[in-house]
């Protein structure tokens, strides 16, 4: 051994970080932060107070002050299983929005103006480009639907979660005035109600699309000829998003809309029937409308009538509004300016109803009394 090796000195062994150990990787995490950073700060204006990476966002609500009688109005949900198909393909960029969709719209079903939101994801392992990923689409979500994102989470949780597993979650707040809140105490006999089109499965039913696909043996990666993009694309398409379009409809005809409902878990039917008073109902006719071809695609391969879904999918409608007749083809027509085909599914009424079997109430909810009647219409109509 050379003189000058023996004699240097030897270097101090670098201290191992045990939660690096256990599989955490803080400096991951500090990375993501900083690639999204930009994304979150384009959804904020100057009600936020404060940067992005605090304990907690604060939120200026001095605009409180022009309310008589200011209502907040809070909603949290997540994706469900779809973020299985974007961990599948590996593509991450649309989650973001669906979260919004589902979290944020549900707060325009009262009327409320949503004001700001959080976020929270799960993980096996950070991968930095990931989660920015999945925080941008958040983001532009927000944007899109005049949400403040001021805050979020991102946990890693190795031995719990797989490397490369991961669910997303949010909250978000909003604001209406108490003498504005949309509801079933609004809904009277005669009203219409409008179908607002989806723009496919958004984020519920997937377990039953995933029970599907797995079934058939088809690979998310694989070419769907039915939608000239791979299933895994055709089944990500993000989650529409009705809270600007709806707030305009809102104020321009102020208290002709009665109720609005956003169509998720449990179908078409049970989620009308929540914002109906008692004692009404309503049957909504299925030669209005063709369900697109994505849910006659998975009826057809899991050998299902579109009948059998109507629980679990939204069959091409996103939301339902309510409204008197009187306004109900000018809400018709602004919505469909709007980029949303809109058009008339059924009417309110009170007293008494045919046999049968009628969704009455859903979610704890006592309300009115709903059935799907009459067939789908082609494959070429709406």
């Amino acid at each position: 051994m050379a003189s000058s090796e023996r004699d240097a000195p030897s270097r101090p062994a670098q201290p191992v970080n045990p939660y690096t150990a256990a599989g955490v990787d803080t400096a991951a995490g500090d990375l993501a932060v900083e690639l999204m950073k930009s994304a979150v700060r384009r959804t904020q204006g100057p009600e936020v107070l404060g940067g992005v990476g605090g304990f907690a966002g604060l939120f200026d609500a001095s605009a409180f002050k022009a309310y008589d009688k200011p209502l907040l109005a809070t909603s949290t949900d997540g994706v469900g299983t779809k973020v299985a198909i974007a961990q599948a393909i590996d593509k991450h960029d649309t989650i973001g929005q669906d979260l919004v969709g589902m979290v944020v719209d549900d707060i325009v079903v009262v009327g409320a103006k949503p004001l700001f939101m959080t976020d929270y994801i799960a993980c096996g392992k950070v991968f930095p480009e990931r989660i920015a990923d999945i925080v941008r689409g958040i983001a532009a979500g927000c944007a899109e639907t005049g949400t403040a994102l001021v805050g979020g989470e991102t946990a890693e949780h190795p031995g719990l979660l797989g490397i490369n597993d991961y669910d997303v979650a949010g909250a978000a707040t909003g604001v209406v005035e108490a003498d504005r809140v949309l509801g079933a105490e609004r809904v009277r006999s005669s009203d219409v109600v409008l179908a607002l089109a989806s723009s496919g499965l958004h984020s519920n039913g997937y377990s039953l699309v995933r029970h599907i696909v797995t079934g058939a043996g088809i690979q998310y990666g694989a070419n769907a000829a039915d939608f000239g993009t791979t299933w895994g694309e055709a089944l990500l398409e993000p989650t529409r998003l009705y809270t600007r379009p709806l707030l305009r409809l809102i104020a321009d005809h102020g208290d002709r809309v009665h109720a609005l409902s956003h169509v998720t878990g449990g179908g078409i039917a049970a989620n009308l029937a929540r914002v109906l008073p008692q004692d009404t109902w309503v049957e909504l006719d299925r030669s209005t409308w063709s369900p697109s071809p994505v849910f006659r695609v998975l009826a057809d391969l899991g050998d299902l009538d579109l009948t059998a879904t109507e629980g679990t999918w939204n069959l091409g409608i996103g939301f339902l509004a309510v409204v008197a007749a009187d306004k109900a083809e000018a809400a018709a027509s602004a919505l469909s300016r709007e980029g949303i085909a809109t058009w008339q599914v059924g009417v309110v009424h009170d007293g008494a109803r045919a046999d049968g079997h009628w969704e009455q109430g859903a979610k704890g909810v006592d309300g009115g009394a709903v059935r799907l009647v009459g067939s789908y219409a082609d494959h070429t109509a709406r």
